[in-house]
């Protein structure tokens, strides 16, 4: 089933089983507002089992860019296009929020991005791989992200 995303009222609907909800229902919400405010865009999540098209295809740049597995059990997945850029999101049990950003257009901008939710330790897939910013977020506490440039064609 399908949930708007609400960046007024956080809730943590989907996501109860994280032992860090509160802060991945924050992040979440902090990408809501962000397509909200930029593109006009409704940030709907549906669960992994039900599009598992979306977490397929984010596992896949991820496998085929960088020979990444993600060990925790995804959640929740969106998929959507805005402004000729395909987006993919992913958010994990454990606290993590992976996106594959894809611009449709011939040399348009292609990257995977990560977000690890405030109190999550960085994921032993990750951590020796990545070095993670600080930006902080009012729905989110303290957001630690980290991105790489897509080289391939999906």
């Amino acid at each position: 089933m399908s949930y708007v995303v609400d960046f007024v009222n956080v809730s943590t609907v989907g996501l109860e089983s994280s032992p860090v909800a509160d802060a991945l229902a924050g992040l979440r919400a902090n990408e809501a507002r962000y397509y909200k405010n930029k593109f006009d865009h409704t940030f709907t999540v549906s669960t992994a089992d039900e599009d598992p098209d979306a977490l397929e295809r984010v596992s896949r740049v991820l496998k085929e860019e960088r020979d990444i597995v993600i060990e925790s059990r995804p959640l929740e997945v969106t998929d959507f296009e805005v402004d000729g850029t395909r987006m993919t999101y992913v958010f994990y049990e454990s606290g993590l929020s992976i996106n594959v950003m894809y611009g449709l257009e011939e040399g348009g901008k292609r990257a995977v991005g990560f977000k690890l939710s405030d109190g999550m330790e960085v994921p032993e897939e990750l951590a020796s791989r990545f070095k993670f910013a600080r930006q902080k977020s009012k729905l989110a506490g303290t957001i630690r992200g980290s991105f790489f440039v897509i080289k391939g064609e999906y």
